[in-house]
């Protein structure tokens, strides 16, 4: 199935249809269901099930699992963009009376609170929402494992906390926020809180017979938040556009990277994943991928975004174990982006040139090390080293005429343009560093000074 946007080749979908139908059997699960997004558009799906004939598609239901808590996250940046709370406050300031009021917003949604992964017992994914009526059955008499900010340690109480921290400020049921502020504006009529048909049924299948039973399906209560949704591979394709390039509708491009943004050590020998707000971050073959797995009782997904190529791929199975979907996920993506890579935007030069930016550009020397300064569209600048490693980054130009970094070592710094008294250029200050036109410049204000005697050789 094909996108009437944009198709892919014959090869392509082939290869694609042959990663779901290995995960379908190698993995020994009764479904999997597999789909790809390019810039934001959905552009093949495919499926393979154990039940010859009746495969499902992209527009079936699976359950979701941990991919729910990237939503929640995205609710929670939505009541920091609103100026309803910060995300360095600490939880009691807006949600009273947990016992955990002092780890900060920001500490939940990455992980790094020091919470619990679980719940007391029972098994919560296997019992229903019921038997944890308020947030005390949650966290139960122990919390707190670790010291707040100091490791990420992966928590579902977590962000069964933010959920009820969105209920608090919104004073709304987390399914009614979610449904109003994501789903509506996104079009993903078929992502809910419960099975909608036609969906799939939850399976465990023998590790040791290809046997199978059926799973239970219950209502996780409080716990919502963190694992609850039902969804499809067309609507995740949706979401996955949204992860890349924002939606004014939902969030900003600007918020939407910061949750991309790596906010948790990773573990050691981890250095291949970590997490930021709502987002696992992983390293593929040298790509980097953001999205997030989910797994609950009878389903697994996952869902990735490369969001340098502009591919998305989203793998949905009805099994309790066996299909990796993250593995198979990130196949999907890579083998698109190999054999199809995007086309560059075509080069345009300015619409019009600014003669005092453009006096800027060109060999700046931070001592005796030579950077290159290009100016780029809107005012923008891109500073990085000539030759041997050196610290670049991009600068967003900013209304008093200075320029604020991107990425990088200097992200957050200001660049700015020293000038003498007569208005010519003296030197670039950059977070107090300074930048001359030729190697410590003795007519620009260089720290400590240039020595009289200026450039020698070796006196023999």
């Amino acid at each position: 199935m094909t996108s009437p946007f944009e198709a892919l080749l014959p090869s392509t979908e082939r290869a694609l249809l042959h990663r779901v139908a290995t995960a379908q059997s190698e993995g020994r699960a009764p479904s999997v269901v597999g789909a790809v997004a390019r810039d934001g558009r959905q552009v093949w799906s495919g499926a393979r099930s154990c039940v010859e004939g009746h495969a499902p598609d992209a527009d079936t239901q699976y359950r979701i699992g941990s991919l729910t808590k990237t939503f929640t996250a995205v609710l929670v940046l939505r009541l920091r963009d609103a100026g309803l709370l910060n995300l360095g406050d600490p939880l009691e300031k807006h949600l009273p009376g947990t016992g955990v009021g002092e780890a900060s917003i920001a500490q939940l949604l990455s992980h790094s609170a020091g919470l619990a992964a679980e719940s007391p017992a029972p098994w919560w994914e296997r019992t229903p929402g019921s038997l944890r009526p308020e947030l005390g059955d949650v966290l139960g008499d122990a919390p707190l494992l670790h010291p707040m900010g100091r490791r990420h340690h992966y928590s579902n109480t977590g962000y069964t906390l933010l959920g009820s921290l969105i209920e608090a400020v919104r004073g709304e049921p987390w399914e009614e926020v979610l449904r109003r502020e994501i789903l509506e504006p996104l079009g993903m009529s078929r992502t809910s809180t419960g099975p909608q048909a036609p969906h799939a049924g939850g399976w465990a299948v023998h590790p040791w017979a290809d046997v199978m039973m059926p799973e239970p399906v219950e209502d996780l209560g409080l716990m919502a938040p963190a694992g609850q949704l039902w969804s499809t591979a067309s609507d995740l394709c949706r979401f996955a556009g949204f992860l890349a390039d924002g939606d004014d509708r939902v969030l900003s491009a600007d918020s939407v990277q910061e949750m991309r943004t790596p906010a948790a050590p990773a573990e050691a020998g981890e250095w291949d994943s970590t997490y930021g707000l709502g987002l696992q971050i992983v390293r593929r073959e040298a790509r980097t991928l953001i999205g997030h797995t989910g797994s609950l009782p009878g389903f697994l997904a996952c869902l990735w975004v490369d969001v340098d190529e502009g591919v998305a791929a989203v793998v949905l199975a009805n099994a309790t174990s066996g299909p990796s979907t993250a593995v198979a996920a990130a196949e999907l993506a890579r083998i698109v982006a190999e054999a199809e890579p995007r086309f560059p935007e075509p080069w345009r030069p300015m619409p019009e040139v600014d003669e005092a930016l453009l006096e800027l550009t060109g060999s700046w020397y931070w001592g005796t090390s030579a950077f290159g300064l290009k100016l780029v569209a809107d005012r923008a600048m891109e500073l990085y080293p000539l030759w041997g490693n050196g610290r670049g980054s991009r600068f967003r130009a900013c209304p008093d005429g200075t320029w604020t970094g991107l990425d990088g070592y200097y992200t957050g710094e200001t660049l700015r343009v020293v000038r003498r008294p007569d208005g010519a250029v003296s030197h670039l200050d950059l977070g107090s560093f300074v930048f001359t036109r030729s190697p410590y410049d003795p007519a620009a204000a260089v720290p400590g000074g240039v020595d009289e005697g200026g450039w020698r050789g070796l006196s023999m």
